[in-house]
């Protein structure tokens, strides 16, 4: 069974081929892929690898969490599944204008 796993601190140029490349010397890699914002289609310095048993992905972690990247020091763990989070809060309901008085005369 293939195991996903959360890899956060990548640099902004990292390639999912070249996050493939570097999680296959710790096993077979199924799929990575590297979130990117929306507007600009930038990395969001954040991305997933699934692996596809449970050795590898727990060798992966030993391999990668805490260590360089090309420069930056990568956070690796077992993805979460999406209901696991708690819910995002909203800005609150208030307008964007504030505050002045207004005097009628």
């Amino acid at each position: 069974m293939s195991k996903k796993l959360y890899i956060g601190g990548l640099p902004y140029s990292t390639t999912q081929d070249g996050l493939k490349d570097a999680f296959s010397q710790a096993g077979e890699v199924e799929s990575a892929t590297i979130i990117t914002d929306k507007m600009t289609g930038r990395s969001r310095g954040f991305g997933f690898v699934e692996m596809v048993n449970d050795e590898d992905a727990e060798k992966a972690i030993e391999m990668w969490n805490g260590k360089d990247f090309e420069g930056r020091k990568l956070t690796v763990n077992e993805a979460r599944p999406m209901g696991d989070r708690p819910p995002r809060r909203t800005g609150g309901g208030r307008g964007g204008f504030g505050g002045g008085r207004r005097d009628e005369y």
